[in-house]
């Protein structure tokens, strides 16, 4: 059977541009206790160079993405007054089949985001 694989893209949609540059951690939640086991940069693209969670690492299961938008609405200027509206934006989902593409992208504003399961 395939093994699956998780991916993001994070879209800047209040200048209509991918978002470069920004910091992206994954926890694995078990229990309500989160443990760290990614830590990624988007690229050029807003993607990261590679899947934030791996086939070799892919399991069912409850996960957090963590996007630190601050720095990156700072670094572009759409930062406004602080405290910052949105810093870090959370979203939490879960796997239930270990062998499909999760994509799980942010769609970001100074103001507001959305996601959805891509593909």
């Amino acid at each position: 059977m395939a093994q699956g694989f998780l991916t993001t893209h994070v879209l800047d949609t209040g200048r209509g541009l991918p978002a470069p540059g920004l910091v992206i951690v994954l926890f694995r939640i078990t229990q309500d206790v989160r443990a760290e086991i990614a830590r990624l940069t988007t690229n050029a693209d807003g993607r990261t160079d590679a899947p934030i969670l791996p086939q070799d690492d892919f399991a069912v299961g409850t996960y957090e993405l963590e996007f630190h938008v601050g720095d990156y609405l700072r670094a572009t200027g759409q930062n406004g007054a602080d405290p910052l509206f949105l810093d870090t934006v959370p979203i939490r989902f879960g796997i239930s089949d270990a062998a499909a593409h999760y994509h799980v992208p942010l769609l970001l504003s100074p103001y507001g985001y959305s996601t959805y399961r891509g593909s």
